[in-house]
């Protein structure tokens, strides 16, 4: 027999959020959802109230499409926004190029990504001026610049600031490009700068959003949101020639509904960034350990020396080793038990000798 779900083992994993079990809270709205039979393919109840939730959250008219996986999210939104001669913009961490295996350029028919640097994990908006302006628009030797894709809380566990975004925005515009956000973090940089989601996206240029419940607390369930309808119209097309069309969509939906009721998305989203930033004050009197980027919502990274990490594993200690400098990343989630945390950091110091003094 499977324990309740409140009595689950300490949490002592600390490479992903996407370890973590279900929220008590979407797990039961799941089990609602088994209670009965429904219309299939999105047509039933649960579906077609998310427009209005989405409506109310984000105070715009929107197009709402549930989907199982932030890589769906992604390369489905991307493809409404760009044909098959076109080429996505993003940064050179962006999960679209780095972790989905080709699948926005397979979505949108042969797309291209093209990459840019940028500190901490953003695109920065004259850069990206530079590049749609030598892109080469208009001439048909060459792909044509059709979207730019920023991700929120970035790859590095940055968050873009509204003004940051406004500025990206109005770079699109004057190259008449379509903006497009990965929000597979959403409610986490949303938790870090306060304001409402419609200052966040729309009311500062962005187009169409990945909205991410997975890694926050859901089992399986992402939503796509078009700002404006019209970018919309290709979609359901799109996901049901993709095979992401679920015959029992109610199963998304109803973990979107409970994710959003009462504020859970966002109250889930500030006890992870509570419990990084209760991290990140832990390090502060250990030596040995170098914090490699600003902390803005659950995610941190920190340059380690290799028997410290190796320490850590052999504690018990779950994290995810980065690259091979010594950069591992660490993320805190909406279940992180403080007690569990605590006993992290103890691990760390002891791996690192007890050494204090330091400066994280």
């Amino acid at each position: 027999m499977s324990p309740p779900l409140n009595s689950r083992p300490p949490q002592r994993r600390f490479s992903s959020d996407n370890v973590t079990g279900v929220a008590p809270e979407i797990m039961a709205a799941i089990v609602a959802a088994n209670n009965d039979t429904a219309p299939s393919y999105g047509a039933d109840a649960a579906s077609a109230r998310l427009e209005a939730l989405f409506a109310d959250l984000f105070e715009c008219q929107v197009r709402v499409f549930p989907v199982v996986s932030g890589t769906a999210a992604n390369a489905l939104a991307l493809a409404c926004l760009t044909p098959s001669w076109g080429t996505i913009y993003c940064h050179d961490t962006a999960h679209i190029v780095v972790d989905e295996c080709g699948a926005p350029e397979f979505f949108a028919g042969g797309a291209r990504l093209e990459t840019l640097a940028g500190a901490n994990g953003r695109l920065v908006a004259a850069d990206l001026d530079a590049a749609l302006a030598a892109a080469g628009a208009g001439n048909v030797h060459h792909m044509q610049p059709a979207a730019v894709s920023i991700t929120q809380a970035s790859e590095l566990g940055t968050v873009y600031r509204l003004a940051e975004v406004a500025a990206i925005a109005e770079v699109c515009r004057r190259h008449a490009v379509r903006l497009h956000m990965d929000g597979s973090r959403f409610a986490n940089a949303l938790a870090w700068l306060g304001g409402s989601p419609a200052d966040l996206t729309w009311r500062v240029g962005v187009e169409a959003l990945s909205f991410g419940a997975t890694k926050n607390g859901a089992l399986a369930a992402e939503a796509v949101v078009f700002f404006d309808p019209l970018l919309a119209a290709t979609f359901a097309y799109r996901q049901k020639r993709g095979g992401h069309l679920l015959a029992k969509t109610r199963f998304i939906s109803a973990q979107l509904e409970a994710y959003l009721k009462d504020d859970l998305w966002l109250r889930h989203a500030r006890h992870a960034n509570d419990m990084a930033a209760r991290f990140v004050a832990g390090l502060k009197p250990l030596k040995g350990v170098q914090l490699l980027y600003p902390v803005e919502g659950n995610e941190i990274f920190l340059r380690l020396p290799a028997a410290a990490f190796a320490a850590l594993q052999a504690a018990g200690f779950a994290a995810d080793p980065w690259d091979e400098t010594g950069l591992v990343r660490f993320v805190t989630a909406f279940d992180t038990d403080p007690a569990d945390l605590d006993a992290l950091l103890a691990a760390l110091a002891g791996a690192l000798g007890g050494a204090l003094g330091g400066s994280a």
